[in-house]
């Protein structure tokens, strides 16, 4: 029977020897105390040098990897390894946790560093991603987080020197990292020229920019920004591990085994070669060092730690020493004195001092050690080895004795006889050998018995026998010393054995758990004397048990620290201690054993604390399983609150039974009914299951919980309120500590704990996310700020909430039994305790975690069950109630004593000022004085005391109490039995609510003409309820069985029940005596109905169907064909045509559980199985009915009645047991409130709609730059693949560079001709964006803005943000973000001025820099504030700013449409939903709110509120106008008193009141409203539309606050049509954007426009052309218009439009003419002057590429898609009569250029190849030699040798589009299908070559030209179908 309880004794950690210096770096150092701290396999280990003293840190569960010293140097935060790996901050003086971080990484934390002021640490994870991670760590809280690097990062640390930047580099890389928002942006670093990219081992910054790094080959390379700016070769011989920067310079350690110290530049001062000192060995290797003052710390590979004083460098003094790497096995102990010996397989074998903590000797041998033994006179020491060979030495001075190899295989097993004179040597082979000392080891047994490995041998204490293990679990027996097998077990019964050291066995059966066959306990020893047994195992575990434990499963105490196995465990020869070695952290551990009677000085070692984890729970138990647990606790635990549906699930489970309806739906289906109800009273009280879950609020009415909703009630005017914020049953309720609020915790997959308020009955918070299941208890801290919740999932996980923020504080596994109650400490609000089954825990927080401590029971109790829990008059005080009756008080964590308070379980406790009262299974009330010393008064719940206004009756004396509450002079006690109780100090009880006690409740009937009705149910009771205001039971009796239904007669004066054994009885309504009853069938009965004359009708759940006669009961048989012709008087089936609209669309037939008519036969009421109370229209003919959903019940409503005036309904919910009763509301009788919730399952099948423009809007897709694919169909190899041809030189056979540098031969030609430029060239350096013609007003809206009263415009195109100045039109731009911009919002609270948000396309939402991103930034400096990497994939198509400016929401594109809200400041993510299936176009906050916005879409207007972290939403409700129907909506305005309005596709304008329409503006507009604005300052409304310009109508309105006038605009624009995309309103001016690039100004007095910004309106653009001597350009697009624009003036100057889409145009030499190609093969040429058509041909059917002037302006080239290139002689006059044309062009054209002299052409074509062809004969030219000497007029090819460099390596998919060289002839500029335009010198002949890229564009840049003089790059985008002009910047002279 001892085994049932843990042993009272107790190990406590002493020292521990080794130091893990392998596959970890940085990872010791001094702290502020002057102590070292490190860390071996899972401890954590401070040592004072001083005074030779460790203390440990355990907070650990695995292996830690990484550490980094806080600069205070007082905290260490240290990372481990694992499954889910966390990070623990730790306090190195008093070993306490401070915070955990948890949640965020995998695999393990691989490096940590703090930041400058210690605020911030960041983490990186050992996950394929290597993910880094900053944290707040105080707060336990995750900043930012990005994907790291592809491959191992090895060190990271913050720049001191710069905020919010760090530094990481590892497996070939460096790289620099900048924090801003909650984005970690890269940047890698360049190794250039200077130094080889190779793998970059440690680093420190320093000053300047400067960082320094040390690598693989032992250099230092020294970085400036991102580039490598010089390297120190040689620094080291090899690798550098690590570098540490104090105040006198910087310390590196490398592999070489050198310590190098340099000063603060990187000069070197002075080098240590520790292999030269006298401790020194070949191979030390460095891995970890710390310099301070003149102290410098060193650790290297072999576990070593050294301490160097500076003056003394040659004298390292040597601290701590280790096995090396490599598995560690042996241990023995000496058997006289306090000494160890371990070997392991770094082939040492050493000796430790346990009284000193110090190595004394070590020797190295051949082989790997696995076992040591030594003599029981101490001379000898035996090691068995790996090879099966085994040595013994003299333990004296380490001389060997004998060497003996018999055997193949390692030997596990040795030991000497207790008597020494043989030696038993157990083999890998099964064989034991025996070995006589005497006889120099002669050989002189074996014992052969087993099959397996040998793992543990004992010897009898007269050293005749032998016991064994083996690898199988045997045991066997052998006698001594020949070897024989004993089989007998008699023989074996007497003998006693020296040691225990085997695992099998009876006498350690108890080790085993109880039903498990594994071997993973590796070792074990027996202390006879303490009866106290040790085990090691797998998990690296040391166990206490006592000894003998003969029983499997007995109870241990638990100690952790190793890392994985523990090898081997062993006591010291006289017990004091216990030492444990590690198998893989080849560490050796030492305990102090602390025996029972010393345990009461050794209170002071409370138990360890450490993470909840760490002891897991089957252990410390100290105690055997708890006493039987009362019958209602065992009821308890073993509920389920598991569900088949969530309720979370049922919209995927819509999507998916979407399909099968399809077919479904093309019946008319019914309308929703008019009629609505409304929940009046519930009958019921969750008491059952829930405990302290009824509480009075600050006005004296009462709260409590019942199914899903929450009830106030108010006791004068017997009335209740009703919060329906919860979708399923609620199990915990509590208050504020100002009785205002309460939380209520759910129910559900993801369940949510709402807090509301109980005046308003509106939510405020809403907290998910953290739990599983459901939440069993709540708890408010004292200040009301903090919330703790318990969930009632496997580990019953507990969360620390800051329920108004919605944030998680803190989170820990709580236990693996359930936990009843968490209780927050009144004093200290980081402290709170739990309580439940054989739990009692008391937690602080601890940063993100909780740190939970076992309450210690000691000899005072048992480990009871707690049922109830509360704090006492100080922080340290604390009382439980248990199961069986007792009041346990507690001070600390320790039991002081216990109070006998009742019989059975107490299970409600409520602290007062001076006292405390009780509640239990007995029906007692006590009151008690403040230390529970008397019990002042006690309570008894009788029927006897309760008082004449109760209302209804109790059901029997003494019911279970599981609530109280004090106040208003009243005790509140609510019962298992669901009733609610009040008592009055001087003892009348008042009976406020009840409803039916546990068991499902079927029955129902009403009465057929007074208010009341009848229920039955499985608790074995019949009740009749008053349903008038009075609302009571007014009768109840019990019945023999369960009832399953009932039935009123029609003249209500019998009453039928059917009863679960199939009999059924009549009684008289009023008195509930019997009249008769029957017991005719064996199944439970279901239904039972009278009809209106003498016959009843009953269903049984054989589906058979009875008729009796009534009164009488005589059974009738009624032919079938004649039950349908009688009128039953009421209709309750859920079969038959008349309602098949009532299954729902997922459903099987038993989901509709119940049905009623109303007498009108009008509205059908159902009750399903998913608790909705829903209303249909009858008959409802045709599937999926539309209908109102009401949800109260919390699963199944299991009946549905009208009363007998259908002027309420009453359901019952089955498991909720619960009556409630509903009032009818007639159609058109409507108060304004908060409506029912109208849905059907399937959205409304009338489209919402359509219009060209939406529909394109919503089915664009954006491609990010990086995976953009080529624009042009091009086929072949790229130039930077092809095989090049040898150039002229080679083909002479000339070598390169060896032409004589003065040569007889002609000079090489200019490649290009050189004119227009002065006589000096000066290189271009740079291209600076000057202006940009273009907005993206094509798919996007509302991104136009006025700043600075109206002086300055906002807008964007591509990537770019734009700041047009209307005065000047002088632009600057924001440039940062990396893809295009979708959407733009200026933020119009005054404290943040300017500030402007904008978001972009993105790829996945995997947080790296592809990733979608919000960036905000101030307008006029271009300062980047925040930036928010979302998880939005794709990209963000909506930002809006809160009215404090202080939230941001934004809109995602991905397939839930995701709404998220942030504060944008800190980069904090609030809250996130998923929209709507379809996409949402805008979302915008309401003007004056931070917490309501509303959201339009496809068919979509919602209205949202932001609770907490939650987001709650309304669809808007249309069915309050007749023919109103859900279209797509466009555009949002605000008004006040919570109107909002929606502008739709059709051109209406809806108008909502909060979230019910209540008119529509018909015809708004003729077309689509696309936009509107609402004017903060007066309320007046713009709209914006798609209209044709017409007399009284315009495309632009001006609106009073109600939309009801309106004063209309038109654009004098000149289009057919106009259409609005973005307004905005200023100072008596509306700016407005349209979907034609245009952004114009309106004046409203005289509505006078002004156009401040053009551009094309549809791309790509592919003309370009620059004036040859004027700063004009030319540009020619898809959308059919040559537009000519003014650099200087930064304006278009005109526009042509062609009538069909252009593709290329070109000057005139001269410029007096314009050649433009269109895409049908027809080609123009103009005047400019005149703008008149002089001359136009179409001789070819595809699109003209390219078109060009010879140089001397005689002919016309024009290239087609048709691979071909005709000529024009232009002086032959207009007619253009083809001439000649090039033959043989493999491909269509893409560019061409006319040789200076006007004789060549060169012709690049889509297959990647250059020709060369005379003009104007169409000859082509092969020869290359001529080819070499052509100088050309222009360069525009994108191929030839001279070009080969600007093809990419990343050129894959995309392609070099364009390219120009400039007028100088020396550089070059080319734009690609990424977007991007690239720099180059000309010509670049040598591939890859290095240039300069400049962002901007969307993807596909399609054209770009240097304009007159060089002064200009002019750029034209494909996508985004803007122009970029960018001013050259040439070097200086």
């Amino acid at each position: 029977m001892a085994a049932r309880s843990a042993p009272s004794c107790h190990l406590r950690l002493e020292w521990v020897y080794g130091y893990r210096g392998h596959q970890c770096r940085n990872n010791l150092y001094y702290t502020a105390a002057k102590e070292i701290v490190y860390f071996v396999a899972g401890v954590g280990v401070v040592y004072s040098p001083r005074e030779h003293r460790q203390k440990f840190y355990r907070g650990h569960s695995d292996d830690i990897i990484s550490l980094a010293l806080h600069p205070e140097r007082v905290l260490v935060a240290t990372g481990q390894v694992g499954k889910e790996p966390y990070i623990c901050i730790w306090d190195s003086y008093t070993v306490q946790t401070i915070s955990v971080l948890k949640d965020v990484h995998t695999h393990g934390i691989a490096c940590l560093a703090f930041d400058l002021d210690g605020q911030r640490l960041v983490s990186v994870g050992l996950d394929s991603k290597n993910a880094v991670c900053v944290w707040d760590w105080k707060r336990g809280k995750m900043l930012s987080m990005a994907p790291g690097h592809t491959d191992r990062i090895f060190d990271i640390s913050w720049d001191l020197y710069q905020p919010n930047k760090l530094v990481s580099c590892g497996v070939k890389h460096i790289k620099f990292w900048s924090l801003c928002g909650n984005a970690l942006t890269p940047k890698r670093g360049v190794f250039g020229k200077t130094g080889d990219l190779q793998t970059i081992l440690c680093l420190a910054c320093a000053r300047d920019e400067l960082t320094y790094s040390g690598a693989l080959n032992g250099d230092i390379y020294v970085w400036k920004g991102i580039n490598l700016i010089r390297t120190i070769q040689g620094a080291h011989a090899a690798g550098i591990f690590s570098m540490n920067a104090c105040e006198e310079g910087f310390a590196t350690g490398g592999r070489d085994g050198c310590i190098r110290l340099w000063d603060l530049t990187f000069k070197p001062i002075t080098v240590i070669d520790l292999r030269e000192t006298d401790q020194g060995y070949k191979g030390l290797s460095v891995r970890s060092v710390c310099w301070r003052g003149d102290h410098i710390l060193v650790g290297t590979q072999d576990s070593e730690i050294f301490e160097i004083v500076v003056q003394e460098r040659n004298k390292p003094f040597l601290i701590m020493q280790g096995h090396c790497e490599g598995e560690l096995w042996a241990l023995a102990v000496h058997p006289t004195k306090p000494l160890a010996v371990t070997g392991s397989d770094d082939r040492s074998v050493r000796i430790w001092s346990l009284v000193d903590h110090a190595l004394i000797a070590r020797c190295n041998m051949e082989e790997p050690i696995r076992c040591a033994a030594v003599n029981a006179d101490g001379i000898h020491l035996a090691l068995g080895m790996k090879d099966g060979s085994f040595t013994v030495l003299r333990v004296r001075d380490m001389t060997e004795v004998v060497h003996i190899k018999d055997r193949k295989e390692a030997i596990h097993e040795l030991k000497y006889s207790p008597d020494g004179t043989y030696l038993a040597v157990g083999c890998n082979d099964s064989s034991v050998d025996i070995y006589g000392v005497a006889q120099r080891y002669k050989k002189v047994g074996e014992c052969l018995g087993s099959l397996s490995f040998i793992t543990h041998l004992d010897w009898s204490s007269d050293s005749r026998y032998l016991q064994t293990n083996d690898g199988n679990g045997k045991r066997l027996f052998y006698r001594m010393p020949g070897g024989k097998e004993v089989t007998s077990t008699e023989e074996i019964k007497g003998v006693h054995w020296a040691s225990w050291t085997c695992v099998s066995g009876l006498e350690v059966n108890g080790i085993w758990p109880k039903y498990s066959d594994i071997n993973d306990i590796n070792s074990v020893d027996g202390n006879y004397i303490g009866q106290v047994l040790v085990t090691a195992d797998d998990y690296g575990i040391i166990k206490l048990f006592r000894y003998p434990c003969l029983r499997k499963g007995a109870k241990f105490r638990k100690y952790i620290g190793h890392s994985a196995h523990v090898t081997n465990v062993r006591w010291s020869h006289d017990y004091q201690w216990v030492i444990s070695i590690g198998g893989a952290d080849h560490s050796v551990f030492q305990w102090k054993f602390i025996p029972e009677r010393k345990l009461k000085d050794a209170l002071h070692i409370a138990p360890q604390e450490s993470l909840a984890d760490s002891h897991s729970d089957e252990s410390d138990s100290d105690l055997s399983d708890v006493p039987e647990l009362d019958s209602e606790i065992e009821q308890e635990t073993q509920l389920t609150y598991r569900r088949q549906v969530y309720k979370e699930d049922l919209p995927q489970l819509k999507e998916q039974c979407k399909e099968k309806q399809k077919s479904a739906t093309s019946k008319r289906r019914e309308r929703a009914p008019g009629n609505s109800i409304r929940l009046h009273f519930v009958h019921g009280y969750r008491g059952y299951d829930c405990r302290s879950n009824l509480f009075y609020t600050q006005i004296g009415e009462i709260v409590y919980h019942v199914a899903a909703v929450g009830v106030i009630y108010n006791r004068q005017q017997n009335t209740q309120r009703f919060y329906l914020g919860h979708d399923d049953d609620i199990l915990c309720l509590t208050i504020h500590p100002l009785k205002d609020y309460v939380a209520t915790g759910q129910v559900g997959r993801d369940p949510s704990i709402h807090i509301w308020d109980t005046q308003t009955i509106k939510p405020l918070s809403i907290l998910k996310g953290h739990h599983q299941c459901g939440i069993s208890a709540v708890d408010f801290s004292a200040d009301g700020k903090r919330l703790a919740s318990v969930g009632i999932d496997d580990s019953h996980t507990i969360v620390l909430w800051d329920w108004k923020k919605g944030e998680k504080l803190s989170i820990a596994r709580g236990s693996k039994d359930k936990i009843f109650v968490v209780k927050m400490n009144p004093y200290v609000p980081d402290k709170l305790i739990t309580a439940g089954i054989k739990h009692m825990k008391f937690w602080r927080k601890a940063g993100g975690g909780l740190i939970g401590r076992k309450g210690y029971i000691g000899t005072l109790g048992k480990n009871d069950t707690m049922m109830c829990a509360v704090y006492g008059w100080t922080e340290e005080m604390a009382f439980s109630g248990t199961s069986t009756g007792d009041v346990c008080i507690w001070r600390d964590i320790f039991l002081v004593k216990t109070v006998k308070a009742h019989d059975g379980p107490v299970f409600s406790m409520h602290a007062l000022e001076k006292g405390f009262v009780t509640g239990g299974k007995d029906g007692i009330i006590a009151l008690w004085d403040d230390s529970f010393e008397r019990c002042l008064k006690t309570y008894a719940i009788k029927r006897a005391a309760l008082a004449p206004g109760s209302k209804g009756l109790l059901l029997e004396d003494n019911p279970s109490i599981r609530a109280i509450s004090l106040g208003h002079g009243h005790i509140l006690v609510g019962t298992k039995n669901g009733e609610i109780l009040e008592v009055d100090k001087s003892g009348p009880i008042t009976l406020l609510v009840q409803g039916h006690m546990e068991g499902e409740v079927w029955g129902l009937a009403t009465h057929p003409y007074l208010p009341i009705c009848a229920t039955v149910s499985d608790d074995k009771t019949l009740r009749i309820w008053d349903l008038s205001p009075s609302h009571c039971m007014l009768a109840v009796r019990k019945l023999k069985k369960g009832g399953r239904c009932c039935c009123f007669s029609p003249d209500g004066k019998a009453l039928a029940v059917g009863l679960n054994d199939g009999s059924f009885l009549m009684a008289n309504a009023d008195t509930l005596e019997d009249l008769v009853s029957f017991h005719h069938r064996k199944d439970m009965i279901s239904d039972i109905r009278f009809s209106p004359g003498k016959l009843l009708q009953v269903n049984t759940g054989a589906k058979e169907q009875l008729f009796f006669e009534a009164p009488r009961g005589k059974k009738q048989t009624i032919p079938s064909v004649e039950v349908e012709k009688i009128a039953w008087a009421s209709w309750t089936s859920v079969l038959g045509l008349c309602c098949e609209g009532i299954w729902p669309v997922i459903g099987e037939v038993t989901d509709v559980t119940a049905s009623c008519l109303t007498s009108d036969k009008m509205v059908l009421a159902t009750g399903d199985d998913l608790g909705f109370v829903k209303l249909f229209r009858y008959p409802t003919k045709g599937k999926f009915g539309k209908f109102k959903r009401y949800v109260a019940h919390s699963t199944h409503v299991t009946n549905v009645r009208w009363t007998y005036d259908d002027s309420m309904l009453v359901t019952l919910g089955g498991t909720d047991m619960s009556l409630m009763v509903w009032t009818n509301e007639m159609e058109g009788y409507r108060e304004k409130r908060p409506c029912d919730s109208e849905e059907s399952d399937i959205d409304s099948e009338e489209d919402g709609g359509y219009d060209s423009d939406v529909t394109r809007e919503n089915e664009i897709s954006y491609t990010i730059r990086a995976l953009s694919t080529n624009i042009r169909p091009m086929f072949g190899i790229k130039p930077h693949l092809q095989q090049k041809e040898p150039s002229t030189d080679e083909r002479q056979g000339v070598v390169r560079g060896s032409r004589p540098p003065v040569s007889r031969a002609p000079p090489q030609p200019e490649k290009l001709q050189t004119n227009n430029v002065g006589k000096k060239k000066r290189p271009i350096e740079d291209l600076v964006l000057e202006l940009v013609f273009g907005y993206r007003g094509r798919d996007c809206r509302n991104n136009v803005h006025y700043l600075n009263d109206g002086d300055d415009i906002i807008y964007h195109t591509a990537s770019i943000g734009i700041l047009h100045n209307v005065a000047t039109g002088s632009q600057s731009f924001y440039q940062e973000h990396n893809d295009d911009i979708l959407c733009l919002t200026v933020n119009q609270h005054p404290k943040f001025i300017n500030i402007v948000a904008t978001g972009q396309v993105g790829d996945s939402a995997d947080m790296s820099a592809a990733a979608p991103s919000i960036h905000i930034w101030d307008a006029m400096n271009k300062q980047t504030l925040s930036i928010l990497r979302c998880y939005h994939s794709k990209g963000v198509c909506s930002v809006s700013f809160s009215a404090t400016g202080k939230l941001l929401l934004s809109v995602g594109l991905d397939p839930e449409h995701t709404i998220t809200i942030w504060r944008w400041q800190e980069g904090a993510k609030i809250a996130s939903r998923a929209g709507h299936n379809q996409r949402i176009f805008v979302a915008e906050f309401r003007p004056d709110s931070d917490t309501q916005f509303v959201s339009v879409g496809v068919k979509h207007v919602k209205f949202w509120t932001l609770a907490g972290r939650a987001l709650l939403s309304k669809k808007g409700l249309l069915s309050t106008l007749e023919d109103a129907r859900m279209q797509t909506m466009l555009a949002i305005a605000f008004g006040a008193n919570n109107l909002t309005f929606t502008g739709t596709i059709s051109g209406d304008v809806c108008v909502w009141k909060d979230h019910i329409l209540c008119r529509i503006v018909a015809r708004a507009h003729n077309g689509p409203v696309f936009a509107m604005y609402t004017t903060l300052r007066d309320g007046l409304i713009v709209t914006g539309g798609k209209e044709r310009p017409s007399k009284e109508g315009g495309a632009v309105k001006l609106w009073d606050q109600e939309l009801r006038r309106c004063r209309a605009f038109r654009l004098e624009t000149g289009q057919a049509t106009d259409c609005v995309r973005s307004v905005c309103r200023g100072k008596g001016k509306i700016l407005v954007g349209t979907r034609n690039a245009e952004i114009i100004e309106v004046g409203e007095k005289n509505a006078a426009c002004n156009i401040l910004v053009n551009g094309h309106v549809d791309g790509p653009i592919w003309g370009l052309a620059t004036h040859p001597s004027r700063d004009f350009f030319l540009s020619a697009a898809e959308d059919g218009t040559v537009r000519l624009w003014d650099i200087a003036d930064k304006k278009m100057l005109n526009k042509v439009n062609l009538g069909h889409a252009a593709r290329t145009v070109c000057y005139s030499p001269e410029g007096d003419m314009v050649a433009i190609g269109m895409k049908n093969g027809e080609f123009i040429i103009l005047l400019v002057s005149s703008l008149k058509i002089w001359g136009k041909k179409r001789d070819r059917r595809c699109a003209i590429h390219d078109i060009r002037f010879s140089p001397d302006s005689r002919y016309l080239a024009v290239g087609s898609s048709e691979n071909s290139v005709d000529f024009y002689d232009l002086t032959l006059g207009p007619t253009l009569n083809r001439i000649s044309y090039c033959k043989d062009i493999p491909s269509f054209v893409i560019q061409m250029d006319f040789s200076a002299d006007s004789r060549y052409l060169q012709v690049s074509s889509g297959c990647y190849k250059r020709h060369v062809y005379e003009v104007p004969s169409g000859k082509h030219l092969m020869d290359h030699a001529a080819i070499d000497r052509i100088t050309w007029a222009t360069w525009t090819s994108i191929l030839g040798d001279e070009v080969l460099g600007i093809w990419s390596r990343h050129a894959e998919k995309a392609d070099v589009n364009c390219a120009c060289v400039s007028h100088s002839g020396i550089s070059l500029v080319t734009g690609d299908d990424f977007g991007m335009v690239k720099l180059f010198d000309f010509p670049c002949p040598e591939k890859f070559a290095k240039h300069k890229r400049f962002l901007g564009h969307s993807p596909h840049v399609t054209n770009i030209r240097f304009t007159s003089g060089d002064r200009h790059v002019v750029s034209a985008g494909g996508d985004d179908c803007s122009l970029l002009v960018w001013k050259c910047v040439h070097t200086p002279h």
